[in-house]
């Protein structure tokens, strides 16, 4: 599964841009790049809705400023306006496999649904 057309880097580009410790850190810089509808299913195993992963990456602090290594990352579009990506994190030792579907949507190539799942190494 992987594809580098103009969907598939604009998601990738995307998902790059909320990986950033300086956009997490800002509720406005995230929130322009997550759907309205927006849901995550977490490392955690919490369900996280849009509002509240804002609210939890604003009121990280120091924790939104720790670096994430993201590996991996590939792409497909599955239709216009749909990609899907999957790819790998690394965070203080902490191991993810993580899923991501982007929609295009008039403002933009927003994330619609995320999943993390952690994994030893």
């Amino acid at each position: 599964m992987s594809d580098r057309g103009p969907a598939v880097e604009a998601a990738v580009q995307g998902e790059l841009r909320l990986l950033d410790p300086e956009v997490r850190a800002s509720p406005e810089l995230v929130g322009a790049l997550l759907h309205p509808e927006f849901h995550e299913f977490g490392a955690s195993g919490r369900h996280w809705d849009r509002t509240s992963i804002i609210a939890a990456l604003a009121g990280a602090g120091d924790e939104a400023a720790d670096p994430i290594v993201a590996s991996g990352m590939k792409g497909v579009e599955l239709a216009v306006g749909l990609v899907h990506l999957i790819f790998d994190t690394e965070s203080n030792g902490a191991h993810a496999h993580r899923s991501s579907l982007w929609r295009l949507t008039p403002s933009g190539w927003l994330l619609y649904f995320h999943q993390a799942t952690p994994f030893a190494e």
